[in-house]
């Protein structure tokens, strides 16, 4: 008789033959500065997460890289928004400084990566500027994500994360990052782009909006992808690498997990999945109640992320996973 169990049997045996494996650096602490605050405060619909102030976010890199995880992913929460979100390209904008705070927490430990979108900084909440009908101008928003990402990389940015899913926005950026005379004369050609490759408009986005103190009325639809879709998630994927990303993403990572092998089977860069703010929130409401084991949960969640085919996982549980790693 064949018996699958045998290599069940102990907790040793289990652990030799794993097809899959949680590391810390396959980890991406998502983190919020907020400005106007001195002391950190907690996002209500995100126990546990925090808007940091200037001073505590340099204390949360440090021990992001003293846990050993790969990197974070930095949002900027500013005081005062416009329509063309002006604060995101502005060398003093709370973003930028916070990269500038955190690329020298860091100090080489973990890469320091940027969410490029004008959602946090627009009076109305979009990703773009909009036109004279109210609907998000594409072409025109590329314009401003290309001097955001100048401006992150001038800051000291690894890594920028393409996450306003307008069309051609890698390859405007790219093209914008090589060709800047900012550095002088020399551009950014070694500055990495993240493509939200395959980002959803999704319902598991609200406690996000809450973090980042979202304006939007209304939704994001006619530019995030279609829950229904999963080829054209494919399709996204592929315009994004001939556009020159260096990282691909999928986003949210739990109810995409389709998306997400596809896109891994698909991709020859690394490909990230998002553990969105809602998925987060579920787990620890859920855990608060006893309704289920929290770090079994927590764990088991981001090991089927891996194992559908990311390579790199977002997760505001980065820094505590990698100490339950360590143990």
């Amino acid at each position: 008789m064949t018996r699958p169990r045998r290599l069940r049997a102990t907790p040793a045996l289990r652990a030799l033959v794993a097809e899959t494996r949680l590391h810390p650096r396959d980890l991406v602490l998502p983190l919020f500065v907020k400005e106007g605050i001195s002391e950190p405060v907690e996002i209500t619909s995100m126990p546990g997460v925090l808007h940091h102030s200037e001073e505590s976010l340099a204390q949360a890199v440090r021990e992001a890289a003293d846990a050993g995880i790969g990197g974070v992913m930095l949002f900027g929460v500013p005081e005062h928004r416009d329509a063309t979100g002006s604060g995101a390209d502005d060398p003093e904008g709370i973003l930028n400084r916070g990269i500038r705070i955190a690329v020298e927490a860091a100090a080489g430990r973990l890469v320091v990566m940027a969410d490029l979108c004008l959602d946090e900084f627009t009076d109305h909440g979009h990703c773009g500027v909009l036109d004279a009908h109210g609907g998000v101008d594409n072409d025109a928003t590329l314009e401003r994500y290309v001097s955001m990402a100048i401006a992150q990389a001038q800051a000291g940015a690894t890594v920028l994360g393409l996450s306003g899913m307008m069309d051609g926005q890698v390859f405007a950026v790219r093209s914008g990052l090589d060709q800047s005379t900012a550095n002088g004369g020399a551009g950014f050609p070694d500055t990495a782009i993240l493509a939200y490759s395959a980002k959803y408009a999704s319902a598991f986005y609200g406690p996000f909006r809450d973090a980042v103190e979202s304006t939007l009325v209304g939704d994001r639809r006619t530019y995030q992808m279609d829950a229904a879709n999963r080829r054209e998630g494919g399709r996204e994927t592929a315009l994004d690498l001939l556009e020159g990303a260096d990282i691909v993403m999928v986003k949210p990572a739990m109810s995409y997990l389709d998306v997400l092998a596809d896109v891994a089977e698909q991709s020859d860069v690394p490909v990230a999945a998002y553990q969105v703010s809602g998925e987060y929130a579920m787990i620890e409401a859920a855990a608060a109640n006893g309704w289920i084991d929290r770090r079994g949960a927590i764990l088991e969640s981001v090991l089927g992320i891996k194992r559908a085919g990311a390579d790199i996982v977002l997760t505001y549980w980065a820094t505590e996973i990698a100490g339950w790693l360590g143990e």
